[in-house]
């Protein structure tokens, strides 16, 4: 097990954290003040925290400690054929890899949404 911590915002976290989330805030800092935290924003997610709220984007985009995970293409390939580019690519960039080896937890406000995947689920609603 790594002594690091990953965890993905989905797009309903960081729609909360727009509108001031405690947890999520706090997730925010750690990642920006602790070391071996690291919080991920996958850009599919960022584009549906911006369509639900506009200027989500820019402003996660912009703190230092959160990292934008572009759409490349072997995101791309694993993601194109889901109902919600969205959540496909948080689920994707959840999934272990070199970087994160024992994957990351997903960071959402509807837990209920991943019921059923494979994801282990980090709670941010109130």
């Amino acid at each position: 097990m790594s002594d690091h911590l990953h965890i993905v915002l989905d797009h309903t976290a960081m729609v909360a954290a727009g509108r001031g989330n405690v947890v999520a805030s706090r997730l925010i800092h750690r990642a920006h003040m602790e070391a071996g935290w690291h919080l991920y924003a996958p850009t599919c997610a960022l584009v549906e925290a911006d369509r639900a709220r506009p200027g989500t984007a820019e402003h996660l985009a912009a703190l230092p400690g959160v990292t934008v995970l572009d759409l490349d293409l072997p995101a791309a390939l694993a993601i194109a054929s889901s109902g919600s580019w969205a959540d496909a690519h948080a689920r994707y960039a959840a999934e272990p890899n070199p970087e994160r080896p024992d994957g990351a937890f997903v960071a959402t406000a509807e837990p209920g949404r991943w019921a059923g995947e494979l994801v282990r689920v980090l709670d941010v609603s109130p």
